[in-house]
Protein backbone atom coordinates (compact mmCIF):
# COMPACT_ATOMS: atom_id res chain seq x y z
CA UNK A 1 0.00 0.00 0.00
CA UNK A 2 2.73 2.27 0.96
CA UNK A 3 4.81 1.80 -2.43
CA UNK A 4 1.17 2.16 -3.98
CA UNK A 5 0.68 5.53 -2.62
CA UNK A 6 4.32 6.61 -3.37
CA UNK A 7 3.59 5.61 -6.96
CA UNK A 8 0.51 7.31 -7.05
CA UNK A 9 1.97 10.76 -5.44
CA UNK A 10 4.88 10.76 -7.91
CA UNK A 11 2.18 10.64 -11.03
CA UNK A 12 0.42 13.68 -9.50
CA UNK A 13 3.25 15.38 -8.37
CA UNK A 14 4.22 14.60 -12.21
CA UNK A 15 0.90 15.61 -13.76
CA UNK A 16 0.65 18.68 -11.75
CA UNK A 17 4.08 19.94 -13.17
CA UNK A 18 3.11 19.28 -16.59
CA UNK A 19 0.09 20.76 -16.12
CA UNK A 20 2.19 24.11 -15.08
CA UNK A 21 4.67 23.89 -17.02
CA UNK A 22 2.19 24.36 -20.19
CA UNK A 23 0.55 26.54 -18.79
CA UNK A 24 3.42 28.68 -18.09
CA UNK A 25 4.47 28.31 -21.90
CA UNK A 26 0.98 29.58 -23.00
CA UNK A 27 1.28 32.47 -20.45
CA UNK A 28 4.75 33.52 -22.06
CA UNK A 29 3.41 32.77 -25.43
CA UNK A 30 0.43 35.03 -24.82
CA UNK A 31 2.20 38.37 -23.22
CA UNK A 32 4.21 38.79 -26.73
CA UNK A 33 3.64 40.06 -30.49
CA UNK A 34 5.81 40.13 -32.78
CA UNK A 35 6.24 43.35 -33.87
CA UNK A 36 5.40 43.03 -37.80
CA UNK A 37 1.64 41.45 -36.57
CA UNK A 38 1.41 45.11 -35.40
CA UNK A 39 -0.76 48.28 -37.07
CA UNK A 40 -0.15 50.84 -35.05
CA UNK A 41 -1.72 54.29 -35.56
CA UNK A 42 -0.03 57.45 -34.11
CA UNK A 43 -2.02 59.96 -32.25
CA UNK A 44 -2.10 63.55 -33.95
CA UNK A 45 -3.84 66.85 -33.64
CA UNK A 46 -5.51 68.02 -36.99
CA UNK A 47 -9.15 68.28 -38.68
CA UNK A 48 -11.83 65.84 -38.71
CA UNK A 49 -14.95 65.98 -41.06
CA UNK A 50 -17.06 64.02 -39.27
CA UNK A 51 -19.37 61.40 -40.88
CA UNK A 52 -21.94 58.82 -40.44
CA UNK A 53 -20.14 55.07 -40.98
CA UNK A 54 -23.21 53.19 -43.20
CA UNK A 55 -23.41 50.42 -45.20
CA UNK A 56 -24.46 49.76 -48.32
CA UNK A 57 -24.90 47.86 -51.58
CA UNK A 58 -24.02 48.94 -54.84
CA UNK A 59 -27.14 49.31 -57.41
CA UNK A 60 -27.56 49.75 -61.29
CA UNK A 61 -28.10 53.90 -61.05
CA UNK A 62 -30.78 53.27 -63.97
CA UNK A 63 -33.14 49.76 -63.10
CA UNK A 64 -36.81 49.71 -65.34
CA UNK A 65 -39.24 46.71 -64.55
CA UNK A 66 -41.50 45.81 -67.31
CA UNK A 67 -44.46 44.91 -66.26
CA UNK A 68 -47.70 42.79 -68.19
CA UNK A 69 -50.15 45.46 -69.46
CA UNK A 70 -52.89 42.71 -69.57
CA UNK A 71 -53.74 38.98 -68.31
CA UNK A 72 -51.80 36.74 -70.73
CA UNK A 73 -49.34 33.39 -71.20
CA UNK A 74 -45.81 33.76 -72.68
CA UNK A 75 -45.93 32.42 -75.96
CA UNK A 76 -42.27 33.33 -77.32
CA UNK A 77 -39.46 34.70 -75.54
CA UNK A 78 -36.39 36.04 -77.48
CA UNK A 79 -33.66 37.31 -75.10
CA UNK A 80 -32.27 35.83 -71.96
CA UNK A 81 -30.73 37.18 -68.83
CA UNK A 82 -27.34 39.12 -69.20
CA UNK A 83 -27.77 39.98 -72.82
CA UNK A 84 -27.16 43.82 -74.23
CA UNK A 85 -29.71 45.22 -75.98
CA UNK A 86 -30.44 47.98 -77.67
CA UNK A 87 -33.53 50.35 -78.13
CA UNK A 88 -36.88 48.68 -79.37
CA UNK A 89 -35.22 45.21 -79.11
CA UNK A 90 -38.00 42.45 -78.68
CA UNK A 91 -37.65 40.61 -75.37
CA UNK A 92 -40.72 38.22 -75.29
CA UNK A 93 -44.11 37.66 -76.77
CA UNK A 94 -47.63 37.95 -75.09
CA UNK A 95 -50.57 36.10 -76.50
CA UNK A 96 -52.59 38.96 -78.20
CA UNK A 97 -55.44 36.76 -79.72
CA UNK A 98 -58.44 37.96 -76.90
CA UNK A 99 -57.05 41.74 -76.94
CA UNK A 100 -56.82 42.07 -80.39
CA UNK A 101 -60.40 40.41 -80.75
CA UNK A 102 -61.67 43.15 -78.71
CA UNK A 103 -60.11 45.96 -80.23
CA UNK A 104 -61.80 44.36 -83.34
CA UNK A 105 -65.35 44.57 -81.74
CA UNK A 106 -64.30 48.34 -80.68
CA UNK A 107 -63.51 49.34 -83.79
CA UNK A 108 -66.75 47.87 -85.34
CA UNK A 109 -69.06 49.97 -83.20
CA UNK A 110 -67.50 53.19 -83.43
CA UNK A 111 -68.30 52.43 -87.80
CA UNK A 112 -72.06 51.56 -86.20
CA UNK A 113 -71.73 54.92 -84.42
CA UNK A 114 -70.54 56.69 -87.32
CA UNK A 115 -73.07 55.49 -89.36
CA UNK A 116 -76.18 56.38 -86.97
CA UNK A 117 -74.53 59.71 -86.67
CA UNK A 118 -74.72 60.06 -90.41
CA UNK A 119 -78.40 58.52 -90.05
CA UNK A 120 -78.90 61.46 -87.32
CA UNK A 121 -77.51 64.70 -89.34
CA UNK A 122 -79.35 63.24 -92.43
CA UNK A 123 -82.52 62.49 -90.92
CA UNK A 124 -82.00 66.20 -88.80
CA UNK A 125 -82.07 67.98 -91.88
CA UNK A 126 -84.57 66.78 -93.61
CA UNK A 127 -86.96 67.98 -90.24
CA UNK A 128 -85.52 71.45 -90.38
CA UNK A 129 -85.74 71.59 -93.74
CA UNK A 130 -89.93 70.83 -93.43
CA UNK A 131 -89.83 73.32 -91.03
CA UNK A 132 -87.80 76.40 -93.02
CA UNK A 133 -90.39 75.50 -95.43
CA UNK A 134 -93.11 75.25 -93.67
CA UNK A 135 -92.34 79.05 -92.21
CA UNK A 136 -91.77 80.55 -95.65
CA UNK A 137 -95.16 79.13 -96.50
CA UNK A 138 -96.53 81.41 -93.94
CA UNK A 139 -94.49 84.48 -94.73
CA UNK A 140 -96.56 84.38 -98.23
CA UNK A 141 -99.52 83.86 -96.17
CA UNK A 142 -98.77 86.84 -93.54
CA UNK A 143 -97.75 88.99 -96.58
CA UNK A 144 -100.97 88.09 -98.43
CA UNK A 145 -102.86 88.72 -95.37
CA UNK A 146 -101.50 92.20 -94.69
CA UNK A 147 -102.35 93.63 -97.98
CA UNK A 148 -105.58 91.65 -97.97
CA UNK A 149 -105.61 93.82 -94.67
CA UNK A 150 -104.31 97.42 -96.17
CA UNK A 151 -107.62 96.69 -98.79
CA UNK A 152 -110.16 96.42 -96.59
CA UNK A 153 -108.60 99.23 -94.76
CA UNK A 154 -108.54 101.32 -97.79
CA UNK A 155 -111.84 100.28 -98.79
CA UNK A 156 -113.91 101.17 -95.52
CA UNK A 157 -112.27 104.85 -96.03
CA UNK A 158 -114.08 104.84 -98.73
CA UNK A 159 -117.13 103.43 -97.67
CA UNK A 160 -117.34 100.22 -100.08
CA UNK A 161 -116.34 98.04 -96.98
CA UNK A 162 -117.99 96.90 -93.71
CA UNK A 163 -115.98 97.02 -90.45
CA UNK A 164 -116.36 93.13 -89.57
CA UNK A 165 -114.23 92.49 -92.80
CA UNK A 166 -111.74 94.50 -91.79
CA UNK A 167 -111.66 93.10 -88.19
CA UNK A 168 -111.78 89.50 -89.74
CA UNK A 169 -108.52 90.43 -92.03
CA UNK A 170 -107.24 91.65 -89.22
CA UNK A 171 -107.47 88.74 -86.48
CA UNK A 172 -106.25 85.87 -89.77
CA UNK A 173 -103.17 88.64 -90.30
CA UNK A 174 -102.17 88.41 -86.30
CA UNK A 175 -103.10 85.04 -86.65
CA UNK A 176 -101.06 84.06 -88.65
CA UNK A 177 -97.86 86.40 -87.33
CA UNK A 178 -98.28 84.26 -84.51
CA UNK A 179 -98.42 81.24 -86.55
CA UNK A 180 -95.30 81.90 -88.11
CA UNK A 181 -93.44 83.11 -84.55
CA UNK A 182 -94.34 79.66 -83.60
CA UNK A 183 -92.59 78.22 -86.55
CA UNK A 184 -89.42 80.05 -85.99
CA UNK A 185 -89.21 78.86 -82.47
CA UNK A 186 -89.67 75.63 -83.32
CA UNK A 187 -87.35 75.86 -86.25
CA UNK A 188 -84.75 77.04 -83.25
CA UNK A 189 -85.84 74.65 -81.12
CA UNK A 190 -85.24 71.94 -83.30
CA UNK A 191 -81.95 73.18 -84.62
CA UNK A 192 -80.99 73.13 -80.91
CA UNK A 193 -82.02 69.57 -80.68
CA UNK A 194 -80.03 68.46 -83.50
CA UNK A 195 -77.00 69.85 -82.60
CA UNK A 196 -77.28 68.49 -79.04
CA UNK A 197 -77.84 64.78 -80.65
CA UNK A 198 -75.00 65.35 -83.16
CA UNK A 199 -72.66 66.14 -80.02
CA UNK A 200 -73.61 63.23 -77.95
CA UNK A 201 -73.19 61.34 -81.38
CA UNK A 202 -70.16 62.51 -81.77
CA UNK A 203 -68.94 62.31 -77.90
CA UNK A 204 -69.69 59.00 -77.83
CA UNK A 205 -67.78 58.20 -81.03
CA UNK A 206 -65.05 60.43 -79.51
CA UNK A 207 -64.66 57.83 -76.03
CA UNK A 208 -64.61 54.50 -78.72
CA UNK A 209 -62.03 56.40 -80.58
CA UNK A 210 -59.73 57.08 -77.19
CA UNK A 211 -60.85 53.35 -76.03
CA UNK A 212 -59.29 52.14 -79.31
CA UNK A 213 -56.71 54.07 -78.98
CA UNK A 214 -55.63 52.74 -75.04
CA UNK A 215 -56.34 49.23 -76.66
CA UNK A 216 -53.97 50.15 -79.40
CA UNK A 217 -51.20 51.10 -76.71
CA UNK A 218 -52.09 47.86 -74.60
CA UNK A 219 -51.14 45.98 -77.97
CA UNK A 220 -48.41 47.89 -78.53
CA UNK A 221 -46.98 47.34 -75.23
CA UNK A 222 -48.17 44.05 -74.97
CA UNK A 223 -45.36 43.59 -77.71
CA UNK A 224 -42.68 43.44 -74.91
CA UNK A 225 -39.89 45.57 -76.40
CA UNK A 226 -36.79 47.25 -74.59
CA UNK A 227 -37.59 50.70 -73.99
CA UNK A 228 -33.90 51.78 -74.07
CA UNK A 229 -30.68 50.24 -74.44
CA UNK A 230 -29.21 48.34 -71.42
CA UNK A 231 -28.59 45.14 -70.17
CA UNK A 232 -31.83 42.26 -69.19
CA UNK A 233 -30.96 41.89 -66.07
CA UNK A 234 -34.21 38.97 -65.48
CA UNK A 235 -36.49 37.91 -67.95
CA UNK A 236 -39.39 35.56 -66.87
CA UNK A 237 -38.35 32.97 -69.86
CA UNK A 238 -41.26 30.52 -68.96
CA UNK A 239 -42.88 29.62 -71.91
CA UNK A 240 -46.32 28.78 -71.18
CA UNK A 241 -46.84 31.07 -68.09
CA UNK A 242 -50.11 32.71 -67.61
CA UNK A 243 -49.38 36.42 -66.59
CA UNK A 244 -51.44 38.67 -64.90
CA UNK A 245 -51.66 42.55 -65.19
CA UNK A 246 -48.97 44.49 -63.78
CA UNK A 247 -46.72 41.10 -63.44
CA UNK A 248 -43.04 41.79 -63.95
CA UNK A 249 -42.24 40.31 -67.15
CA UNK A 250 -38.31 41.33 -67.51
CA UNK A 251 -35.72 44.24 -65.60
CA UNK A 252 -33.49 46.26 -67.70
CA UNK A 253 -30.17 47.71 -65.92
CA UNK A 254 -27.80 50.55 -67.46
CA UNK A 255 -24.61 48.53 -65.65
CA UNK A 256 -22.24 51.27 -67.02
CA UNK A 257 -23.41 53.60 -63.97
CA UNK A 258 -24.07 52.37 -60.60
CA UNK A 259 -25.53 53.99 -57.20
CA UNK A 260 -25.58 52.78 -53.90
CA UNK A 261 -28.26 51.83 -51.53
CA UNK A 262 -27.41 52.58 -47.87
CA UNK A 263 -28.73 51.77 -44.31
CA UNK A 264 -27.66 53.67 -41.39
CA UNK A 265 -29.23 53.60 -37.96
CA UNK A 266 -31.58 56.15 -37.21
CA UNK A 267 -30.53 57.97 -34.64
CA UNK A 268 -28.19 59.61 -37.20
CA UNK A 269 -31.12 60.59 -39.54
CA UNK A 270 -30.78 63.95 -38.61
CA UNK A 271 -27.47 64.16 -40.26
CA UNK A 272 -28.02 62.66 -43.33
CA UNK A 273 -29.60 64.90 -45.57
CA UNK A 274 -29.80 65.38 -49.00
CA UNK A 275 -27.24 66.83 -50.78
CA UNK A 276 -24.54 66.08 -48.29
CA UNK A 277 -21.10 65.03 -49.48
CA UNK A 278 -20.25 60.88 -48.89
CA UNK A 279 -17.06 58.86 -49.45
CA UNK A 280 -17.75 55.36 -50.86
CA UNK A 281 -15.23 52.42 -49.92
CA UNK A 282 -15.75 48.96 -51.81
CA UNK A 283 -12.96 46.84 -51.37
CA UNK A 284 -9.76 48.96 -52.16
CA UNK A 285 -11.57 51.39 -54.30
CA UNK A 286 -12.65 54.56 -52.97
CA UNK A 287 -14.93 57.09 -54.97
CA UNK A 288 -16.56 60.84 -53.71
CA UNK A 289 -20.67 60.94 -54.47
CA UNK A 290 -23.42 62.72 -52.44
CA UNK A 291 -26.59 61.86 -51.39
CA UNK A 292 -29.63 61.87 -53.40
CA UNK A 293 -32.81 60.89 -51.61
CA UNK A 294 -33.45 60.19 -47.96
CA UNK A 295 -36.64 57.61 -47.24
CA UNK A 296 -38.64 59.29 -44.44
CA UNK A 297 -39.82 56.42 -42.37
CA UNK A 298 -37.41 54.07 -41.17
CA UNK A 299 -37.98 50.61 -40.95
CA UNK A 300 -36.53 47.93 -38.19
CA UNK A 301 -34.17 51.09 -36.55
CA UNK A 302 -33.09 51.92 -39.97
CA UNK A 303 -32.92 54.80 -42.16
CA UNK A 304 -32.46 54.20 -45.84
CA UNK A 305 -30.75 56.16 -48.36
CA UNK A 306 -29.60 56.55 -51.51
CA UNK A 307 -26.23 57.98 -52.42
CA UNK A 308 -25.19 59.34 -56.16
CA UNK A 309 -21.66 58.26 -57.49
CA UNK A 310 -19.79 61.35 -58.78
CA UNK A 311 -16.70 59.76 -60.42
CA UNK A 312 -16.91 58.09 -63.95
CA UNK A 313 -14.33 55.59 -63.41
CA UNK A 314 -16.98 52.35 -62.26
CA UNK A 315 -14.88 49.52 -63.86
CA UNK A 316 -14.26 48.07 -60.49
CA UNK A 317 -17.95 48.08 -59.25
CA UNK A 318 -20.31 45.32 -59.71
CA UNK A 319 -24.06 45.17 -58.89
CA UNK A 320 -24.63 43.50 -55.54
CA UNK A 321 -21.40 44.34 -53.78
CA UNK A 322 -21.08 45.63 -50.13
CA UNK A 323 -19.83 48.90 -49.49
CA UNK A 324 -18.87 50.91 -46.66
CA UNK A 325 -20.50 54.71 -46.73
CA UNK A 326 -19.44 57.57 -45.22
CA UNK A 327 -21.72 60.82 -44.89
CA UNK A 328 -20.51 63.82 -44.10
CA UNK A 329 -22.07 66.08 -41.43
CA UNK A 330 -20.10 68.14 -39.37
CA UNK A 331 -15.91 69.51 -39.60
CA UNK A 332 -13.95 69.73 -36.57
CA UNK A 333 -10.93 71.71 -35.99
CA UNK A 334 -7.72 71.47 -33.99
CA UNK A 335 -8.70 68.02 -32.50
CA UNK A 336 -7.15 65.07 -30.82
CA UNK A 337 -7.35 61.97 -33.52
CA UNK A 338 -6.52 58.57 -34.16
CA UNK A 339 -6.55 56.59 -37.50
CA UNK A 340 -9.50 54.42 -38.32
CA UNK A 341 -10.11 50.91 -38.11
CA UNK A 342 -12.25 48.03 -37.38
CA UNK A 343 -11.78 48.55 -33.94
CA UNK A 344 -14.41 51.80 -33.96
CA UNK A 345 -17.81 50.77 -33.56
CA UNK A 346 -19.36 54.02 -32.83
CA UNK A 347 -18.83 56.79 -29.95
CA UNK A 348 -18.20 55.81 -26.31
CA UNK A 349 -15.60 54.29 -24.53
CA UNK A 350 -12.44 51.70 -25.78
CA UNK A 351 -9.95 49.99 -24.37
CA UNK A 352 -6.73 50.17 -26.74
CA UNK A 353 -3.10 49.14 -26.25
CA UNK A 354 -0.45 52.03 -26.35
CA UNK A 355 2.96 51.49 -27.32
CA UNK A 356 5.52 52.42 -24.62
CA UNK A 357 8.07 55.27 -24.80
CA UNK A 358 10.82 52.49 -25.33
CA UNK A 359 8.63 50.83 -28.10
CA UNK A 360 9.10 47.61 -26.46
CA UNK A 361 5.81 46.95 -24.62
CA UNK A 362 1.96 47.25 -25.14
CA UNK A 363 -0.39 48.50 -22.38
CA UNK A 364 -3.71 48.82 -22.20
CA UNK A 365 -5.51 52.06 -22.13
CA UNK A 366 -9.19 53.25 -21.32
CA UNK A 367 -9.91 56.17 -23.75
CA UNK A 368 -13.45 57.92 -24.94
CA UNK A 369 -13.87 58.26 -28.79
CA UNK A 370 -16.38 60.56 -30.49
CA UNK A 371 -17.00 60.98 -34.05
CA UNK A 372 -14.85 59.91 -36.83
CA UNK A 373 -14.97 59.80 -40.32
CA UNK A 374 -13.09 57.32 -43.21
CA UNK A 375 -9.88 57.83 -41.99
CA UNK A 376 -9.53 59.53 -38.70
CA UNK A 377 -11.59 58.87 -34.92
CA UNK A 378 -12.04 61.99 -32.39
CA UNK A 379 -9.73 61.27 -29.13
CA UNK A 380 -12.30 62.78 -26.47
CA UNK A 381 -10.13 61.81 -23.38
CA UNK A 382 -7.11 58.89 -22.62
CA UNK A 383 -4.64 59.62 -25.48
CA UNK A 384 -1.73 62.57 -26.25
CA UNK A 385 -0.83 63.72 -29.56
CA UNK A 386 2.41 61.32 -30.30
CA UNK A 387 1.63 58.12 -29.24
CA UNK A 388 1.26 54.83 -30.67
CA UNK A 389 -2.04 52.73 -30.67
CA UNK A 390 -2.51 49.05 -31.76
CA UNK A 391 -5.02 49.63 -34.13
CA UNK A 392 -5.75 46.11 -35.46
CA UNK A 393 -7.23 43.36 -34.25
CA UNK A 394 -5.91 42.06 -30.99
CA UNK A 395 -8.98 40.09 -29.62
CA UNK A 396 -6.46 37.15 -28.94
CA UNK A 397 -5.24 39.43 -25.82
CA UNK A 398 -8.15 41.08 -24.64
CA UNK A 399 -7.80 39.74 -20.90
CA UNK A 400 -3.81 40.81 -20.79
CA UNK A 401 -3.25 44.56 -19.65
CA UNK A 402 0.70 44.41 -20.63
CA UNK A 403 2.50 42.38 -23.41
CA UNK A 404 5.57 42.48 -24.56
CA UNK A 405 6.91 42.87 -27.93
CA UNK A 406 9.19 40.20 -29.66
Amino acid sequence: MRRRRKRLVMALAGTVATVALIALVISLAGSTVKREDLTLGEVSRGTIEASVNSSGTVVPAFEEIITSPISSRIVEVYCKAGDEVDAATPLLRLDLQSAETEMRKLSDEMRMKQVELDRQDASGSTSVSNIEMQIKVKEMEVDRLKAELSNERYLDSLGSGTGDRVREVELAYHTGRLALDQLRQQLEGERRTVNADRRMKELEISIFGNNIREMQRTLDDARIRAPRSATLTYINDQVGQKVAEGERLAIISDLSHFRIKAQAPDSYADRIRVGASAVIKSGKTKLNGAVMSVEPQSQNGMVAFDVRIDSTDMARLRSGLKADVYVMHDIMEDVVRIPNGTYYQGPGEYELFVLSADGENLSRHTMRLGDSNFEYVEVISGLQPGQQVVISDMSDYKNRNKIKIK
